[in-house]
């Protein structure tokens, strides 16, 4: 059996991240970020960037953001399922990786700032 390893391609905004103790590629691609923008209500792609840019996300914001990450990277997840997951550093290991996936999305522009 030959496991294949899990690897992120950052020039496509991709990031990995061991949750659950598994290997799991986020991105945050067009279709996630729509469906951030419905979730958030916001009415397009720069309020979205503003919402992040202002930090205050709840753990249900993270949870969102996680979610649609892990989906855009091909994973098929609910947001009820990713409710349940686990990483290490726990809520703060969560607050890092969307700080983390946000930085590989928006690059340096003012979502980078987002202090979840």
């Amino acid at each position: 059996m030959t496991l294949r390893k899990i690897t992120a391609n950052p020039r496509r905004g991709e990031i990995a991240a061991s949750i659950d103790g598994e290997r799991r590629v986020l991105c945050l691609t067009l279709g996630a970020l729509a469906e951030l923008e419905a979730a958030f209500g916001a009415d397009d792609l720069s309020k979205l960037v503003d919402r992040f840019a202002t930090g205050g996300l709840s753990a249900r914001d993270i949870m969102r953001v996680v979610g649609a990450g892990l989906r855009g990277g091909g994973n098929l997840f609910t947001d009820d399922e990713v409710a349940q997951m686990t990483i290490e550093g726990g809520a703060r290991g969560f607050a890092e990786l969307v700080a983390q996936l946000l930085e590989a999305t928006f690059g340096g522009g003012s979502a980078s700032t987002a202090n979840p």
